[in-house]
């Protein structure tokens, strides 16, 4: 293995891809099929003597698939489960049902290190995910030698060659992480997640810990990275405007599932689900002049993941709901001569969706 390349060399694994978005590889390399993560809500002992157990339904029948060298935006408000999925995805939390697959094969619940280290994940915060007790070099060379990345001897050489990668010079391996600023400590966190050579980088919410300032950077170190190492990203954010700069396809995710993927320009110009024309709908716009308010982007809040209701999930803040959208609970379907455009809604794609799906032109 060559310590200058963070990806190695000789794999059929470390093809580079374009830097620029919009033309990911054909093809899916991770994907998830009816995956639940649930979260047991009191004791056992509770539990038994009520006859039931309660269950915080996170993740509830999610199916996504994020294809090789594509950057994929996972949205949605807070609590609609994406950070659980990140976790389910990378390995770090076993589903209670459902499978995931990696380039066509089924990942075990216990997976194996090689398993573990395809799919890397960076955390939101980067004061709280990294180890206040090592050096930026003690962190790397840790990874680098329980998983036997690069020989020993080349070990410090490599850590250097990450940061580097990352934007950061080698006296940095020296130094803690309380000496850096948020955004320094996120590109450790970067360059600690690419120490293992991954094929797949998850990143959940990289830039709301940071301030606007250092925010752009970041997100261009992660584009710059996806077409130098042929990374798949998968991106999770509260920020449209930062999807619509960095990803080539969205899915919303709404109360434990998927009800929308779609490229992003066509997403942000012909949203189908009436969660998603909602998103859109919230965010700022200059052109609004001062003093002038309109409606409320949706109506009232999500439903706990306690009580999902049953039909459709969005019924209860829906304006299009109707009694079938009690009784039925829509999947995730493609559009008609259109498959890379799905939308888990019973009217999607009809004339009276058509006409209230524009979406208002954003600043």
């Amino acid at each position: 293995m060559s310590a200058g390349n963070p990806r190695g060399a000789g794999t059929a694994g470390d093809a580079q891809v374009p830097a620029q978005a919009g033309a990911p590889a054909a093809g899916a390399l991770l994907t998830a099929r009816d995956l639940a993560v649930f979260f047991p809500v009191g004791t056992q002992l509770m539990a038994r003597m009520r006859h039931t157990e309660r269950l915080l339904r996170a993740v509830d029948g999610v199916d996504l698939e994020v294809r090789r060298g594509e950057a994929l935006a996972l949205v949605g408000e807070s609590g609609s489960g994406k950070s659980t999925l990140a976790l389910a995805l990378a390995g770090l939390r076993p589903p209670d049902r459902g499978e995931i697959r990696y380039d066509g094969r089924v990942l075990p619940g216990r997976r194996s290190r090689d398993d573990r280290r395809r799919i890397q994940m960076v955390f939101q915060d980067p004061y709280s995910s990294l180890n206040p007790r090592l050096t930026v070099g003690g962190m790397l060379g840790e990874l680098l030698r329980v998983h036997h990345v690069v020989p020993r001897d080349e070990v410090r050489s490599f850590s250097a060659e990450l940061l580097r990668l990352v934007g950061l010079d080698e006296g940095a391996l020296s130094a803690y992480p309380r000496q850096f600023s948020g955004g320094q400590r996120q590109r450790v966190a970067i360059a600690r997640a690419l120490a293992l050579r991954p094929e797949v980088l998850v990143a959940d919410e990289p830039v709301s810990a940071l301030d606007v300032s250092v925010q752009a950077t970041i997100l261009n170190l992660l584009r710059d990275l996806r077409g130098e190492l042929g990374l798949t990203l998968l991106l999770i954010s509260h920020n449209l405007a930062v999807v619509r700069h960095l990803c080539d396809r969205v899915a919303v995710m709404y109360l434990g599932r998927i009800v929308e993927v779609a490229p992003t320009e066509q997403l942000f110009r012909d949203p189908r689900h009436p969660y998603t024309r909602g998103l859109l709908a919230a965010i700022p716009r200059l052109t609004e002049q001062a003093g002038e308010t309109g409606p409320p982007a949706m109506a009232g809040d999500p439903p706990s993941p306690l009580a999902i209701p049953a039909g459709c999930r969005f019924r209860t803040r829906c304006p299009m709901a109707q009694p079938r959208c009690e009784q039925e609970d829509p999947a995730l379907t493609a559009r008609p001569a259109d498959p890379g455009h799905l939308a888990a809604c019973h009217f999607a794609f009809t004339p009276a969706s058509a006409s209230a799906s524009a979406a208002p032109e954003q600043a």
